[in-house]
């Protein structure tokens, strides 16, 4: 640790600290709000005002601070000192002079830091203003740094004021008042300015010649002389030296108001009381307090209320009663077009959004933007009818071409509805309605408007529920794999077998796919399942595969979250080298959800498993609508014909067409045909004899586990 240097006047600075009359028992209340404000303006947990003795330092005001090392040599301030401007640490940790240090190492645990010299009117060096991080910033902008020497500006303006006040305990006012730095006038019983120093005119952009003499009413226009009168009374009746800060507005010479904070004071002098005031320039405080409220309730990017506003909003309107809904829209595949086009393109698209949304509003409507590409309407004075097709009218506007970035893009969005009832208060429960309402948009596919229904709510508790049961039957490896035959028809010999998730629930026994798999698809827990599922599989086909020299195939579905995380490929190849397999004998499933869900994405991901050798699988075929294109685009090797036609083919003419056309159409692409459902005997001749290659049903097996699979079919 490098302790800091003392200054060559070090005798003079500690004189010019003496006249503060400040000590650690005693701080200056005036500058708690500063410190507060400058915390929350720089968004850090930790800020002080902190003054440097001769070997220890004490806190005039802190905010976020407790109990730490206050020596000087610890001390960042008292190396702030040593600087003519602005002190910025990025990370303590990597600067020699601080990275041991025991405020570093213990607490607070500076990271980050940014102070401000504080002189005295003889140029001396105090102390400092600091804000403080216990995480390190990369940067501190310029602009930054101005606001902190704005803020120090405010805080030496309060130092001035306290030593002002030991002077005038020392009749040495006028002495010190006509070279302070801080603007100070005094007057009379009559309210007639009889001083005005060079700050003060400076202020007040007149020369102090055309100021003695004026009444404080005509510098304060706002105050009333007789609260003047009263608040220099309260002064000397309490006994007090100063009445606490009144913001107002002082008139310039030119004629521009100027918003101030006044403090009114009295001394003795000669024996009789005398009266005086401070006036601080709060012009950048206010700024600075402008865009605290901006930053608080207003989105950057788009200039829109946030939610913290929309809710004040909301609650507003319950408590009027009348018709009212929310709408909150959420845009599809964001995410996607950030990933391709960049977030710059990102927040250009964000921004034209909400430009023509708020086009389409009425007088008492708002729009907000909840976050992300989530974005909020509250509709006043409509009944359901018309909400519902305002929602419509935004999804038709959203959808409409844009030019972003060099790129002509089409978006589509979902909405969901909440439509306020008579009896319903609080605008929590009705930002809740719109969510599920939302949610249940969203699980229609794109483009969709729901309404809030309360059956959507307790479908809410049923998933939560249900996923904390999921999470813990990942904690506690309550999944299994079952593994159901795949046969080659002609042969009748075993070539594979699909593995088939199922849970075996503590209280409810094994069950089955649908009771829970399309709640684990959009759960956070699919990625995770998706990649156990994946390398069991593999460990299995690897123990199976010796016996028949390599040849055996193991079918893994996959989940569409495997695809958002970039590593599926790296995962596959992983799983195939540590279990000593061949690509060939992974084939992956795949349904036409998936691929619709995140295409762009997709085909990159199994082109690269292809090139690798590993089998792609189109499972549920002619399920969907896209199938034929699919099949054109993507680099399957294989199709599996759903088990709906495979069960009326038999009674269905037009079904058993479907089938062999779909044969016929896989030879034509030379893509191999697996039949699912396979139940009957006859079912199982009329896919022989229209040329089928490979089947799977419970005429060959129900899905099973791994030890009972063994015994039926590779006991031999």
């Amino acid at each position: 640790m490098r302790c800091p240097s003392t200054l060559v006047d070090e005798s003079g600075r500690l004189r010019a600290l003496e006249e503060y009359a400040l000590s650690e028992r005693l701080g200056l209340p005036a500058l708690a709000p500063v410190v507060r404000l400058a915390a929350e303006m720089f968004r850090m947990p930790m800020s002080a005002v902190n003054l440097i003795g001769e070997q220890h330092v004490f806190f005039a005001a802190s905010y976020g601070i407790d109990a730490c090392d206050m020596s000087r040599d610890a001390s960042f301030c008292a190396h702030a000192i040593l600087q003519d401007d602005v002190m910025v640490v990025p990370d303590a940790t990597h600067d020699v002079r601080f990275h041991d240090n025991p405020l570093v190492t213990g607490e607070p645990g500076i990271r980050f830091y940014a102070g401000m010299p504080l002189r005295s009117p003889s140029g001396h060096a105090i102390g400092a203003l600091c804000v403080i991080d216990r995480e390190p910033h990369a940067a501190f902008s310029e602009r930054d740094q101005e606001r902190l020497r704005d803020f120090a500006a405010l805080v030496s303006d309060k130092l001035e004021l306290r030593r002002l006040e030991v002077a005038q305990q020392m009749s040495r006012f006028h002495e010190i008042a006509a070279t302070s730095p801080g603007p100070l006038l005094g007057f009379n019983r009559k309210l007639e300015l009889t001083f005005c120093n060079v700050a003060a005119a400076a202020v007040l952009g007149a020369s102090r010649e055309t100021l003695l003499g004026r009444r404080i009413g005509e510098i304060l226009p706002r105050l009333d002389e007789r609260r003047i009168l009263e608040f220099i009374g309260n002064v000397i009746a309490t006994g007090v030296s100063q009445h606490a800060p009144i913001e107002t507005l002082a008139l310039r010479a030119e004629g521009a108001m100027l918003p101030v904070e006044v403090v009114f004071f009295t001394w003795k002098e000669e024996g009789e009381e005398r009266c005086g005031l401070m006036l601080t320039d709060i012009t950048e405080r206010r700024n600075h307090e402008q865009e605290l409220f901006r930053l608080e309730n207003f989105d950057k990017l788009t200039g829109l209320a946030n939610r913290k506003v929309l809710r004040h909003e909301v609650a507003g309107a319950l408590e009027e009663h009348g018709a009212m809904a929310l709408i909150v829209i959420d845009l599809d595949s964001f995410k996607d077009m950030n990933d391709t086009l960049g977030y710059k393109a990102g927040d250009e698209l964000l921004h034209a959004l909400s430009e023509r949304m708020s086009r389409l509003l009425k007088p008492g409507d708002m729009l907000a933007r909840m976050g992300g590409d989530e974005f909020a309407v509250l509709l006043r004075g409509r009944e359901l009818p018309a909400v519902r097709a305002f929602a419509n009218t935004l999804l038709t506007s959203i959808g409409k071409r844009l030019d972003v970035a060099g790129h002509s893009i089409r978006v589509t969005a979902s909405c969901g509805i909440a439509h306020a009832t008579e009896q319903q208060s609080d605008a929590e429960e009705l930002l809740g309605n719109a969510d599920l309402a939302l949610y249940q948009a969203k699980s229609l596919g794109r483009g969709h408007v729901s309404v809030y229904l309360p059956a959507l709510r307790q479908e809410a508790i049923e998933r939560r529920q249900f996923d904390a049961e999921l999470h813990h039957a990942v904690e506690n490896e309550e999944f299994e794999l079952f593994y159901q035959p795949q046969i080659h028809l002609e042969t009748g010999s075993l070539v594979g077998a699909e593995a088939l998730i199922r849970w075996r629930h503590p209280q409810k026994g094994y069950l089955a796919p649908a009771a829970f798999l399309p709640l684990l698809e959009v759960s956070s827990l699919a990625g995770t399942v998706g990649t156990w599922v994946l390398r069991k599989a593999c460990e299995q086909a690897s123990l199976w595969g010796q016996r028949d020299e390599g040849r055996f195939r193991m079918g893994v579905n996959l989940f569409a979250a495997q695809f958002l995380n970039g590593d599926l490929v790296e995962l596959v190849q992983q799983s195939i080298d540590e279990y000593r397999l061949l690509p060939r004998n992974v084939e992956l499933e795949i349904t036409e959800n998936i691929i619709l869900n995140q295409d762009a994405a997709i085909l990159d991901t199994l082109r690269q498993l292809r090139e690798a050798g590993v089998c792609i699988a189109f499972d549920d075929f002619g399920t969907g609508f896209a199938s034929l294109s699919l099949l054109r685009d993507y680099p399957v090797t294989q199709i599996k014909i759903d088990r709906s036609f495979i069960s009326n083919m038999c009674c269905s003419t037009r079904d058993e067409a479907t089938v062999a056309a779909t044969i016929g159409l896989a030879r034509n692409y030379d893509l191999d045909v697996i039949a699912e459902g396979i139940e009957t005997e006859e079912q199982l001749q009329k896919l022989k004899r229209i040329g089928c290659d490979e089947g799977q049903g419970y005429l060959f097996g129900k899905p099973m586990p791994a030890t009972e699979f063994e015994k039926r079919f590779l006991a031999s």
